[in-house]
C-alpha cells in the first residue's frame, strides 16, 4: 500500500486545498485526491509541484507501508 502525507504535510502548515493548488498550478481535484488518498494515479508532475512546494523529497510524500 502506497502512503500519502500530503495532509500531514499540509496540516503542519495550516494550508488548505485551494492555498495548495494555487501555489503549485495543480487542479484542485488532483490535491483533493491525494490528500484523500483516493488517488489511483499520479502524474510526475504533479509529485515534482508537490516536492518542491513542500522542500521534501518522493519519500517524504509518499511511503511503501507493506500490507
Amino acid at each position: 500500500m502506497i502512503k500519502c502525507h500530503l495532509s500531514r504535510l499540509m496540516g503542519e502548515r495550516k494550508l488548505k486545498i485551494a492555498d495548495v493548488a494555487k501555489a503549485t498550478g495543480l487542479h484542485r481535484n488532483t490535491v483533493t485526491l491525494l490528500y484523500q488518498e483516493s488517488a489511483a494515479r499520479v502524474e510526475l508532475e504533479a509529485l515534482d509541484a508537490l516536492c518542491k512546494f513542500f522542500g521534501v523529497g518522493v519519500s517524504e510524500l509518499l511511503e511503501y507501508i507493506e500490507d
